[in-house]
């Protein structure tokens, strides 16, 4: 199992990404606001599924190259923490901009709950975007010394560290899946919070990149 430590870094994370305006938050919203709050509800859940389904098959990946390429571990915690760092710069240098984007969501096809599920699944499992985070965004949490015991126990750390990603994601996707119209205009309305939002996120993703090596806290 992962230590108490990595899993609240993760949390944190995967909150500072989830809680800020990005694609998945929008295609909850399009769903909520075109179709219903029931078809942003089952929107919200099958993201959050592809992200599971994501989650097991990029650490089971990175467990075997783990198992033939023991440097891979050094040498991905640093690229990952590397990675880190440079989202939280972007998240940072593009609050401001991003902020001022006004959100236009328009009335979407309507389609059965059980094909929203799977759009969503396809949706999160099929982005490279994605796929490229969880392989650069896991490596760093992972206890190295486990390396030298049975391999079983990095697969395990991969497997709860990358399911916690998108189940961090849920608060923030029923808020929006909830409150639909009502969260479009007061993000349209609060450019400050946003910005503000932006910076928060952003600085977190870069203290904990941080905390990894230098053990701040």
């Amino acid at each position: 199992m992962p230590s108490l430590d990595a899993m609240i870094a993760v949390a944190l994370a995967g909150l500072a990404l989830s809680a800020t305006p990005g694609p998945s938050m929008l295609y909850v919203l399009s769903r909520t606001v075109g179709q219903s709050r029931a078809a942003g509800l089952a929107s919200a859940f099958g993201l959050c599924l592809g992200g599971i389904v994501l989650a097991v098959a990029t650490a089971l990946g990175l467990a075997a190259v783990f198992e033939s390429s023991g440097w891979m571990v050094t040498a991905l915690r640093y690229v990952g923490s590397a990675y880190l760092i440079w989202l939280g710069l972007d998240m940072i240098r593009g609050a401001k901009a991003d902020a001022q984007v006004t959100l236009d969501v328009e009335k979407v096809r309507q389609k059965p709950f059980s094909s929203i599920i799977w759009q969503g699944i396809i949706v999160e499992v099929l982005n490279p975007k994605t796929v490229l985070f969880f392989a650069l965004f896991l490596p760093p949490f992972i206890n190295a010394g486990d390396m030298q015991s049975v391999d079983a126990s990095v697969t395990m750390q991969l497997l709860v560290l990358g399911a916690l990603v998108p189940l961090t994601a849920i608060p923030s996707d029923l808020v929006v899946a909830y409150m639909g119209g009502t969260l479009t205009k007061a993000i349209n309305r609060e450019k400050a919070m946003r910005e503000r939002m932006a910076w928060a996120g952003g600085l977190i993703l870069i203290g904990i990149a941080l905390n990894l090596h230098l053990h701040i806290l």
